[in-house]
């Protein structure tokens, strides 16, 4: 992002594609309670290389807490499905990607939709904290709670609107579709590729274990993030997700025939992907 005196507010990002690669479409989700900022240095940087992006800001985001309670994860999810769908008219293939909750909805599309792949951040299946299973009761007892922070996070800081307090309704709107989308994932049958922060405060090594136990695709990787904390995409580890996964965009463009030339300038030491099936996918980890 380039710097500026004025914080950027939150919005949409969307950018036609240029040269070799301007037919290979990427559409981005960001994350609950977030915005395009938390994964617009990702976004640029694939635009930058020619690739087509989007990136919509979901409903009731962007905001503050009180617009995020008037809204359903069906808007969520169906802001980012029409914004896909935009994409992939526009563009010979196009991938699937997203950050946190963005990745549980992308991974939803993938099951519903024909992506030519999915790369996610970080993605939200499962809750640290067991008092969600109880949210449905929860939500009419308190109406909000304070917003989940990581102590010493080293991600650049975003301005996402005013979010001091989180709504229960939102809450159990979040864990209604992780819900829905472990459901669907055994439909999942695109590459996926997914990086993961050794330490993550947010999202608990629990939706990585079941993306693998339900995950249909038969080819699965799994990129360590050593350096970084959830919000991963603003992290000291932005770079190796920048570079591994349009390196995974590009390499899937080819293999589904189109062609696409522009390489990208950082070398990722992830090893060969191995396929795996559906019922335990297996991942290559980078040490």
């Amino acid at each position: 992002m380039s710097e500026s005196s004025t914080p950027m507010a939150p919005a949409a990002f969307s950018y036609p594609g240029h040269g070799t690669n301007a037919g290979i479409g990427v559409a981005i989700c960001h994350g609950f309670t977030g915005s395009p900022l938390s994964v617009l240095p990702w976004a640029e940087h694939l635009a930058s290389l020619g690739h087509a992006v989007s990136v919509p800001l979901l409903p009731g985001h962007g905001t503050d807490w009180r617009d995020l309670a008037r809204h359903s994860w069906q808007d969520w999810y169906g802001a980012f499905e029409a914004a896909y769908l935009d994409l992939a008219a526009r563009t010979r293939t196009c991938f699937v990607a997203g950050l946190s909750m963005g990745g549980a909805i992308a991974l939803r599309t993938a099951a519903r939709q024909r992506v030519a792949g999915v790369a996610v951040v970080n993605p939200g299946l499962s809750f640290y904290d067991r008092r969600v299973r109880y949210i449905g009761v929860l939500k009419h007892l308190q109406r909000t709670t304070v917003p989940l922070r990581e102590a010493e996070s080293t991600a650049a800081p975003t301005q996402d609107g005013d979010y001091s307090l989180t709504p229960l309704h939102a809450v159990h709107q979040l864990r209604k579709l992780f819900t829905a989308t472990l459901r669907e994932l055994p439909a999942v049958e695109a590459p996926t590729l997914v990086f993961k922060s050794d330490t993550d405060a947010v999202v608990p090594p629990s939706s990585l274990d079941l993306l693998r136990k339900r995950l249909g695709s038969r080819e699965l990787s799994v990129v360590r993030l050593p350096e970084s904390g959830h919000v991963a995409t603003l992290d000291v580890d932005a770079p190796l997700i920048f570079a591994e996964s349009d390196r995974f965009f590009r390499e899937h463009t080819a293999a589904s025939g189109v062609q696409s030339h522009v390489q990208s300038p950082v070398q990722s030491p992830v090893e060969p992907r191995v396929p795996a099936g559906p019922a335990q996918a297996a991942s290559t980890e980078r040490p």
